[in-house]
């Protein structure tokens, strides 16, 4: 347990690691008051360190949440597609009486974007007795332990990711699945990308890829798996169990994530924010692309609403 005496509060903010790669649980934080600029500094180190940070016993509502996530950056509208409930157009209802929150496929949130976000908050606040766990793996070290070989093929492999893919053939069918692909969106990215604040290398994967440029279907698929392989070890990986209150926050652009759904009917809910990303870079300095569709209004909407 590391503890850490924020500057001029008196709070005591603590940090336990939670697995060897990734994961930590914070102490100390209530997200619904108003932060120091040195608490909030803690949190965010916290996040860069661990990857994805896990804070117990938080009671938000919407404007709470919003300004809590607005600590970290501008913020998004709710979702690319599905937009916000009425009233709260930042937050997505991750709901599972609703549309497209069946998540269980391993990914990072919106890469078929040129600019995914950067990181995700989301707060639980209904969850199944059992089940409905959320694993996370980290890809930067998943990329730093790869054979040198297969690290020097990834840094040079371009990756076309699109929201009409395997994970949407996995979570949606029939007429949820026409509506998420109302507008179809692809971007194209670096399969290792340098994390724009701490310079990190990380693996660039998850279920939106669809193929892998100069490289046959088939041939691309098979890079992928084996990199996908590597990458989700349990050695990489941290598992939480959800309770109610519990806000997670975890960084989009070196994680991916996975929902368990072995939860049946059972009722499951949480309300998410995300921060706005930019564009991915690779270890050769190339950006990433829009290969289709725009998703400015997503990005550069959020910044209008409260």
């Amino acid at each position: 347990m590391t503890d850490v005496m924020t500057a001029g509060r008196g709070t005591r903010v603590g940090v336990r690691q939670l697995a060897g790669n990734i994961g930590a649980e914070i102490t100390g934080v209530d997200a619904a008051t108003s932060l120091s600029d040195s608490v909030a500094a803690e949190v965010r180190q916290a996040l860069l360190t661990h990857k994805v940070i896990f804070l117990r016993d938080q009671q938000l509502d919407y404007d709470q949440l919003v300004a809590f996530g607005r600590l970290f950056g501008d913020l998004t509208l709710g979702h690319p597609i599905y937009g916000g409930p009425e009233g709260r157009p930042l937050l997505r209802e991750m709901d599972s009486r609703g549309e497209g929150t069946r998540a269980n496929h391993w990914h990072a949130d919106f890469t078929y974007m040129e600019n995914p976000p950067a990181i995700a908050i989301l707060h639980n606040v209904v969850c199944p007795p059992l089940g409905g766990d959320t694993m996370w793996a980290n890809m930067a070290a998943a990329y730093r332990d790869l054979p040198p070989g297969l690290r020097e093929l990834a840094d040079g492999l371009r990756v076309v990711h699109c929201n009409d893919s395997d994970f949407t053939d996995a979570t949606y069918d029939g007429d949820t699945r026409t509506n998420y692909l109302k507008n179809v969106f692809s971007a194209e990215h670096p399969a290792v990308r340098v994390h724009p604040e701490t310079g990190e290398r990380s693996l660039l994967l998850g279920g939106f890829v669809r193929g892998v440029n100069g490289y046959s279907p088939q041939a691309g698929r098979d890079l992928i798996r084996v990199l996908l392989e590597y990458a989700t070890k349990p050695e990489y990986t941290v598992r939480w169990k959800w309770q109610a209150g519990d806000l997670v926050l975890w960084d989009n652009r070196s994680t991916l994530h996975y929902a368990i759904h072995d939860y049946g009917d059972q009722h499951r809910r949480g309300e998410r924010v995300t921060v706005a990303g930019t564009t991915t870079v690779g270890v050769d300095g190339r950006p990433g692309c829009v290969l289709r569709g725009s998703t400015a209004e997503f990005t550069n909407g959020g910044s209008g609403y409260m």
